[in-house]
This record gives C-alpha cells, structure tokens and sequence, in this order.
C-alpha cells in the first residue's frame, strides 16, 4: 500500500513540474495532445448534457421566433460559426477549438434528436463555454431571444445562402431591432 502510495504521489508531482514548466503549449496555433483532446470533449459533451436535460423546450417553429434568431445569429455569431454564403472570417480561422459551422451540418429530422440538441445549444448560448471563446449571451439576453436564435440554428442546415440572405433582410424589416432589445 506504501509503494502504491508513493508512486501516487510521484506521479502528481511530476505532472505537476512538467506542467508547471511550460512544457505544455497553450498557442491557439497549437493542437492538443491526444488524450488532453478527448478529456476536454467528454468532460464539456457531459457537463452540457447535465445541465441542459430537463430544459422545456418551447415551440420552435414560428416565422417570427426564427427571423428574431436569424437576426441575432447574423449580429452575433456569424463571425465565429459563419452562415451560408459566407467565407471564413480572420477570427473563424484563429479558433482553437475551432467553432462548428451551422449549416454545415447535416439536418436533424428525429423530433427525440432535435428536442435534446435544441436543450443543448440553448445551454450553451445562455451559459457559453470556458475557454472555447464562446460567450455566455445570457449575461446580456433574455430567454425568448436565445430560444429564438436556438430555432435558428436547428433550421440553418437546409438553408441556401439565397435563402439565409432573404431571411436575414426579412428580419431587418421587422421590429427585432438587434441593438435595442438587451
């Protein structure tokens, strides 16, 4: 039990001298280490789901909520997770981990799939992410707006960049003033 012990508490300290001597590169321009990959994944897949699993979610489906989400996202968040029809940005590029990109991804068409993830990005929306760069937006909006952009992003899959573009100057000539609403 002593030598157990011992290389216990060996093994801490030397992870803490290598740690602490720099060893490990914190450069955004610097991947993980495999395992230091995997670890941060699972750990923040986890605690996401955690704390999002009993979410009500609210009906998704009006034209207004999803214009009000369309205007946010192409306010807020565009620069980091793009939108149909845009290039990446400077910063986009310089994310590390780098930040999903919407409509990208392939559609959701499980009601039992999308109820989770729309728990899931409202969460993360509200809350943000530590040292992801994404911001806890629920600091500065209220929970009809983040459910709005939530919306959004469920539906950004199937879009075209004409489409995004109309939605987008639709919303603008609408009351959800982005500026005014916080």
């Amino acid at each position: 039990m002593k030598k157990i012990l011992s290389l216990l508490v060996a093994s801490i300290l030397l992870i803490i001298i290598v740690i602490g001597s720099g060893a490990y590169n914190m450069a955004a321009t610097e991947k993980h280490w495999g395992i230091t990959e995997k670890i941060i994944e699972w750990v923040r897949e986890n605690s996401i789901e955690a704390r999002a699993k009993n979410l009500e979610v609210p009906p998704l489906d009006s034209a207004e909520l999803l214009s009000k989400g369309a205007e946010h996202y192409s306010a807020m968040c565009t620069i980091c997770h793009l939108a149909p029809g845009l290039e990446p940005t400077e910063l986009s590029i310089g994310l590390y981990p780098q930040a999903p990109i919407f409509h990208q991804q392939a559609p959701i068409s499980d009601p039992m799939v999308q109820s989770n993830r729309a728990k899931e990005y409202f969460w993360v929306i509200k809350n943000g992410l530590k040292m992801t760069a994404m911001p806890a937006w629920g600091l500065s909006h209220d929970d009809d707006t983040i459910w709005a952009m939530t919306a959004f992003i469920l539906e950004i899959s199937d879009m075209t960049p004409k489409q995004y573009e109309n939605l987008i100057q639709s919303a603008g000539n609408h009351s959800n003033d982005h500026s005014n609403h916080h």
